[in-house]
């Protein structure tokens, strides 16, 4: 069968740009989209195709065209739910004199959290989850005219009723770890994969999805049922080397480091396979505190930038996250890293209720922790997340095109427009020695 995967453009609207004229930061995703080539890794014995509308803005028609798929499946995070649709609802537009239309599939992070917000006519299945070993179950079973219903992780659209999924139990065969991901095909785009302020061109590499932590405002435990799921050493090995021409790898799980002794294990590997690498990896802050000989040993296989998730700098706030970490393990992860010599990438969420006291306190605590690269995020509830089931009688903007990080869609503690302008200054003064 003839597949195309479809990874949306950037999008996303600005609540500042468009109301009180501040330019604001936005958030411009510029990696491969490697969950569509983790699924296409799972397809032999098909002809698949990636259409990255993020490198590649106006591709989509004339790939329609020429390659004529049996299957589309398209990904998406929230900020994209409306263009999933609006690209679906054209497709189905596109083929209505065809004997044979395209079966269109969603899946991502936004269909796992809310997958009915997908259940319209113009989109045949949703996949829930993890979907390396689901979408290519759904494949067969296209492929083999037997019946869906019964597919653990995937539901038919049903107009006027609620999907119906069949609840899969992940595990580590969800990951089919023996075939890797389909890098050749985005490999025309290879040189617009670029991670801005850390080292240029980067490939990506996942070692495990899933969390350890269930923090409050994070959809990706949704994806794994709740579970962290680990790939072997070998496969993270074999991924790398196929990387062979990139200089960067940026290892894109949400907690490189959950597993401690296979982490350990992986640094080992590297080391004596010499392999020559720059390293980026997600890591939590008090796994920092907690294991500073194996932030070393990563250090010595090629880890340069560490991105942590601080979130806050007070523990009442990251209380309120379900962190599960404190302030003070936040300031002791950056004193440890500093001294070895890591770069941070420090991710952090302005709460609605930030006061100026607030924006100044967190623009000292950055300023003072030599944080290489500070990353404010405005809080965001996510539908499906624990904070968005806490705070949806509090949410005034349901639009899911303002959810990019970068908006206020709950009130604010200050005016508005005082708000924007204090969070587009942080930004600014924060940025200001970065070069795109």
């Amino acid at each position: 069968m003839k597949i195309l995967f479809i990874n949306p453009p950037n999008c996303g609207k600005s609540i500042p740009e468009e109301i009180y004229g501040i330019e604001s930061i936005k958030m411009i995703f510029r990696g491969e989209p490697l969950a569509l080539e983790v699924l296409a890794g799972n397809l032999k014995g098909h002809d698949v195709l990636i259409v990255d509308l993020k490198a590649e803005p106006e591709s989509l028609i004339e790939n329609l065209t020429d390659y004529k798929p049996d299957i589309i499946g398209i990904t998406g995070v929230t900020c994209e739910a409306n263009s999933v649709l609006k690209i679906s609802k054209n497709i189905k537009e596109l083929s209505k004199n065809k004997i044979q239309k395209p079966i269109i599939v969603v899946g991502g992070h936004h269909a796992s959290c809310d997958p009915d917000y997908f259940n319209k006519p113009f989109i045949d299945f949703v996949v829930k989850g993890l979907g390396k070993l689901s979408f290519r179950e759904l494949v067969d079973a296209i492929e083999n005219n037997k019946k869906t219903d019964r597919l653990p992780g995937i539901a038919k659209t049903r107009q006027g009723k609620k999907l119906s999924f069949i609840q899969r139990q992940y595990s580590f065969e969800d990951l089919v770890d023996n075939e890797p991901p389909r890098y050749d095909l985005v490999e025309e785009n290879r040189d617009k994969y670029v991670m801005g302020g850390v080292g240029g061109r980067a490939g990506f590499v996942v070692t495990a999805f899933g969390c350890t932590h269930r923090c409050a405002f994070c959809s990706i435990p949704s994806m794994t049922g709740g579970k962290y799921l680990t790939h072997s050493n070998n496969s993270v090995l074999r991924d790398i080397s196929l990387l062979k021409d990139i200089p960067l790898i940026r290892f894109v799980d949400a907690n490189t480091f959950g597993n401690i002794k296979l982490a350990d294990e992986l640094a080992e590997i590297i080391i004596n396979n010499n392999i020559q690498k720059k390293i980026v990896v997600d890591v939590r802050a008090d796994t920092v505190v907690r294991h500073p000989e194996l932030i070393k040993k990563w250090q010595r296989a090629g880890l340069t930038t560490v991105v942590i998730g601080f979130e806050d700098i007070t523990d009442k706030r990251l209380d309120q996250l379900n962190k599960k970490s404190s302030a003070r393990e936040n300031i002791e992860a950056l004193q440890i890293l500093n001294e070895i010599g890591i770069n941070v990438i420090g991710d952090f969420i302005i709460s609605p209720d930030y006061g100026l006291g607030d924006f100044e306190r967190l623009e000292a605590f950055i300023s003072e922790h030599q944080i290489s690269l500070p990353i404010p995020s405005i809080l965001t509830p996510i539908p499906g997340t624990p904070m968005h089931q806490k705070m949806k009688d509090k949410i005034d903007i349901i639009d899911l095109d303002y959810y990019t990080f970068s908006n206020a869609v709950m009130p604010t503690k200050l005016e508005k427009k005082i708000f924007y302008e204090t969070y587009s200054g942080l930004m600014k003064t924060l940025h200001r020695h970065i070069t795109k």
